[in-house]
């Protein structure tokens, strides 16, 4: 071989393995863990994962071309382009396509890619039940099912859905289940694809084809995703390295039913519930660029709550108080600091793609970029909200920070425009009073609160108030007659809404008046309606009852 022609083949091979190399997927994978052993408070992490496409197959699950559920419907109209988007983009990089819209290979009979599935000849050893629904995986035993979907999930006004049904009746459908092909708007490739709804075909396939690396995309999360001969349980206990396509799902939820969350906030509970007992997640954008796919009637701002405070508990009260007054309206997200090393807030980076924050935190001082992205957070001018130690969130009581970290001790005057300087004794029972001005006050006319409510924990001393402030509430304890501000608004220099209450210890969440002034804050801060208080009351009472 002269020299020239072994030039040329070396170059050709190099670009041959180029190309291989640029087909490779760089996933992004999420997965949730406890804080520490056993407990139930989880934080998110994510890794990364080089998958060849070859090895990797994408599951699209029951993008049927009509439902028995309307607003179903409507969504999987807006979700179907993002998923064939998807698909093709996986099907051009070298991945199997497996279409399987359940109880539709009738229609099918002499599609190609049907017959090409038929044809794939069962393996002999295949995954125990692998041709069942599976309801549950050991995993998720000890875990608590986030969403009461025993009545089936329809989230349709009455009156819509019966002319709906009516419509589907007379187009000669079954309204129960009217679905009859995969939806048009996903293309099915004839040449190359598969067609199939069963377990021991689709797990064959993906045995004759080895492939290890297996994408669910598809609806719904909570019911055929999961649980199909063919879903997340089934491909997890086979031992196939298997992930949900978060953002190309929906849910069979009604906010009617328990946790009364908003319908999309169902979505986010289940994925949580995946992401922490049966796989990881990944998003659509790691694929096909840009943005994660959101639902167009999705316009819950995204609420951050920072936690890292070892006084008052509010790693267990706030999510509770989230779960309760906030599920409606906001995407909440909590970033837990590490029992292991309190000084990194696990998730922190959310904070750059948040629209709001909430901190409660105590003391700390953080890795130089985090703490950067509060401060370029809170130089956006977008909302912020406290609660008790948020005064002194990011101030050391002595000594200077490590190499590498960083403190903000003008956050409580930058921030909240207030002044802490200690507290008072925890024997000395605190005194609420509205402030006369205030009374007229968004906040203070839709929280409800009257002169019976008792503020738990010491007294803060948090005056004076900066100019742009704007006084709500006060409390004094005896033998001291200077009332200290307890509640207030204020307008930061960049421009942004501020609320910040130095009430939030734990008897202060056992109380129905400060939750109902806490979500009204950080409503008002927010810009949105504030909730009323029959509307906080119902809403107690029904999370109350645990949905029974």
């Amino acid at each position: 071989m002269t020299v020239f022609r072994f030039f040329v083949l070396v170059c050709v091979l190099s670009m041959s393995f180029s190309g291989l190399s640029a087909q490779e997927l760089e996933l992004q994978l999420r997965n949730q863990h406890p804080i520490s052993e056993g407990a139930d408070r989880f934080y998110r992490e994510t890794h990364n994962e080089t998958w060849q496409p070859a090895q990797t197959a994408v599951i699209v699950c029951d993008m049927w071309d009509a439902h028995h559920c309307v607003n179903a419907v409507r969504r999987g109209a807006e979700l179907a382009p993002r998923i064939d988007a998807f698909v093709r983009a996986m099907r051009s990089r070298g991945a199997t396509i497996i279409h399987a819209p359940s109880s539709c290979m009738e229609y099918y009979a002499q599609h190609p890619a049907r017959l090409r599935a038929q044809a794939t000849p069962l393996v002999e050893s295949m995954p125990a039940d692998i041709e069942n629904w599976c309801n549950q995986i050991p995993a998720e035993e000890a875990a608590t099912y986030p969403l009461d979907q025993s009545a089936g999930g329809e989230d349709d006004d009455p009156d819509e859905h019966r002319r709906w049904a009516q419509r589907l009746e007379a187009s000669g459908r079954n309204p129960r289940s009217p679905w009859q092909a995969q939806t048009a708007a996903i293309a099915i490739d004839p040449k190359q694809d598969y067609l199939s709804d069963s377990g021991p075909e689709i797990w064959s396939i993906l045995a004759e084809r080895g492939i290890s690396n297996v994408i669910l995309a598809g609806v719904h999360t909570n019911m055929c995703v999961l649980g199909r001969p063919f879903g997340l349980r089934r491909l997890v206990m086979g031992g196939k390295n298997v992930v949900l396509a978060r953002d190309l799902t929906d849910t069979m939820y009604d906010p009617q039913a328990w946790p009364y969350a908003n319908h999309f906030t169902g979505t986010d509970l289940i994925i949580s519930h995946i992401e922490r007992y049966v796989c990881p997640t990944i998003s659509s954008d790691q694929v096909l660029g840009g943005q994660e796919f959101r639902y167009a009637s999705d316009r819950r701002p995204r609420l951050v709550m920072l936690i890292a405070e070892d006084e008052y508990k509010t790693e267990t009260t706030l999510p509770v108080f989230a779960a309760k007054h906030l599920s409606h309206n906001f995407r909440v997200t909590t970033c837990y600091a590490r029992e292991s090393d309190p000084s990194k807030l696990v998730g922190i980076e959310d904070v750059a793609s948040a629209d709001a924050l909430l901190v409660s935190v105590r003391r700390r001082a953080l890795p130089t970029r985090d703490l950067e992205l509060v401060r370029e957070f809170a130089a956006r001018g977008k909302p912020m909200i406290g609660i008790r130690t948020a005064s002194h969130a990011f101030s050391l009581r002595k000594g200077e920070p490590p190499t590498g970290f960083d403190v903000w001790p003008e956050f409580d005057a930058e921030v909240w425009g207030g002044s802490y300087s200690g507290h008072h004794a925890n024997n000395l029972s605190t005194t609420l009073e509205l402030d006369a001005s205030a009374m007229a006050h968004p906040i203070v006319a839709a929280a409800g609160l009257t002169s019976g409510f008792k503020p738990g924990g010491s007294l803060y001393n948090t005056a004076p108030l900066l100019p742009g402030t704007e006084l709500l509430l006060v409390g004094s304890v005896p033998n001291d007659e200077t009332p200290q501000p307890l509640a207030w608004t204020f307008v930061r220099n960049d421009g942004g809404r501020s609320f910040y209450t130095s009430l939030g210890h734990i008897d202060d969440f056992a109380q129905a008046e400060f939750e109902t002034l806490l979500s009204a804050a950080i409503h008002w801060a927010c810009d949105l309606e504030l909730p009323a208080l029959a509307q906080v009351e119902t809403q107690n009472t029904r999370y109350a009852s645990g949905g029974s």
